[in-house]
């Protein structure tokens, strides 16, 4: 074989592995092709919900891997006030329709994205180790001096507890005694530390507290009916992330969720 062919055999060679290197090389891929855009949600939720949202997070974004929830916890009336005040919020579960009426009125809420979504009880708790009262009449003896309540003006929870005291007749003869807490939460530690000998909180709150127990539960006559709604704010930058979020909440997974931290979820859904 003379050099000049020797030369072409080396050529065409050359430039058929490298045309087969770029073919199996192909274009490298695109990221924001292949994998959506992330998405943040940020979800304002009572106090007393906590435990039960933060399990429901990891769950859902095991269906929705874009998507990551942030959470706001406290009481529903600050978190509506900042709602008005402008916070950017996707979305608002409340401890009680006041607050979301509240929005509701302003305008506030993404058409028809609201639904009522849970129940809960209201029951009176004292610190684990002690055993001075069993029942609400309890509240009255000179065995307790402090009782904690939500404020009633801005906590769901104290105002569920001041209609309960207030069918039983007992407001008046035990105000001098009672301690407002800023959320259910506070009314719950309160009693766990022995600040306080009695609390009133939801039913769901003291069954995540191994320092408390349950003396009663509050009759359902006694309070107004304590309903969770939920809605996507109207001016959520995802609405469309948020409304699917807040479908997940009434999906079987959600509610298995639910009736493991107490809550009873609305039938009406």
């Amino acid at each position: 074989m003379n050099q000049r062919r020797v030369i072409s055999l080396m050529v065409w060679m050359v430039a058929a592995f490298l045309i087969v290197v770029g073919c199996s090389q192909g274009t490298p891929p695109n990221p924001s092709a292949t994998s959506p855009e992330s998405v943040e949600i940020t979800v304002s939720a009572a106090a007393s919900l906590q435990d039960a949202m933060k399990a429901i997070a990891p769950l859902y974004t095991q269906e929705q891997a874009n998507v990551i929830i942030t959470y706001n916890f406290g009481s529903s009336g600050s978190l509506q006030q900042q709602i008005e005040q402008g916070a950017p919020v996707d979305v608002f579960l409340s401890a009680a329709p006041k607050q979301m009426n509240a929005l509701q009125e302003k305008d506030l809420l993404l058409t028809d994205t609201r639904k009522d979504l849970l129940k809960n009880s209201i029951v009176l708790v004292t610190p684990k180790d002690k055993t001075d009262i069993s029942n609400f009449e309890g509240l009255t003896t000179d065995k307790v001096s402090k009782i904690a309540i939500g404020a009633p003006e801005s906590v769901p929870a104290g105002q569920y507890g001041k209609e309960v005291l207030t069918s039983l007749n007992l407001y008046k003869p035990i105000q001098s005694k009672l301690v407002f807490a800023k959320d259910v939460r506070q009314v719950l530690s309160y009693v766990e530390t022995g600040n306080v000998q009695a609390g009133l909180v939801y039913a769901t709150d003291a069954n995540v507290s191994d320092n408390i127990k349950i003396v009663a539960t509050a009759p359902e006559t006694s309070h107004s009916p304590i309903i969770y709604p939920v809605a996507v704010l109207k001016e959520s930058k995802h609405p469309d992330s948020a409304k699917k979020f807040v479908q997940f909440l009434s999906t079987e997974t959600a509610k298995t969720v639910f009736d493991n931290y107490g809550f009873s979820v609305n039938g009406t859904l």
